[in-house]
Order: C-alpha cells, then sequence, then structure tokens
C-alpha cells in the first residue's frame, strides 16, 4: 500500500464519520459527495475501473443530485430573498 492510497483511506474514514456529525444537510451531501469521489479514486487505484466510473457516476453524480432535489422538496433549502440559500436542519 502506498503513502496516498492510506492518505486517502483516512480522508474516507474522516468524511463517512464527519457526515454523521454534521448538522446541516446540505453540507453533509457535499461531503457525501467528496466520500463518493475518494472512493471512486480508490476503485481506481485497486485497477477496477469499471466501479470507479460506476461510483463516480451514481455516487457523485446522481444521488448527489437527487439528495439536493429531495432537500429543496421538502423545504429544507429555502431562498432567500436576495437568491441566496439558507439551510435549515431538521
Amino acid at each position: 500500500m502506498t503513502v496516498v492510497e492510506i492518505l486517502l483511506l483516512i480522508f474516507l474514514i474522516a468524511s463517512a464519520i464527519s457526515v454523521f456529525f454534521i448538522k446541516k444537510l446540505l453540507n453533509a451531501v457535499i461531503v457525501f459527495m467528496s466520500y463518493s469521489a475518494i472512493m471512486a479514486v480508490l476503485w481506481l487505484s485497486i485497477e477496477s475501473p469499471d466501479l470507479a466510473v460506476t461510483e463516480a457516476a451514481v455516487g457523485c453524480g446522481v444521488t448527489t443530485l437527487l439528495f439536493i432535489l429531495t432537500l429543496k422538496k421538502i423545504g429544507a433549502l429555502k431562498e432567500d430573498v436576495g437568491g441566496e440559500e439558507n439551510e435549515r436542519t431538521y
């Protein structure tokens, strides 16, 4: 195992734990997206490009999009008068 792989694993574990403790839902979704990106890089490092592409497409792309659309649908993200988004925690 190389130093880069060990650092990626540390960041993977840190992002997985931090998603649990983050109070703001949008921030948790963003950290979850970074978890998927790190996982995709790790799949590439063990020479599994098909899983890396799937993780990047589904984990970083589709899942993040669905989470953000769900947060908008349930009203967790509301637009301000100035166009900025406020985040409510549930």
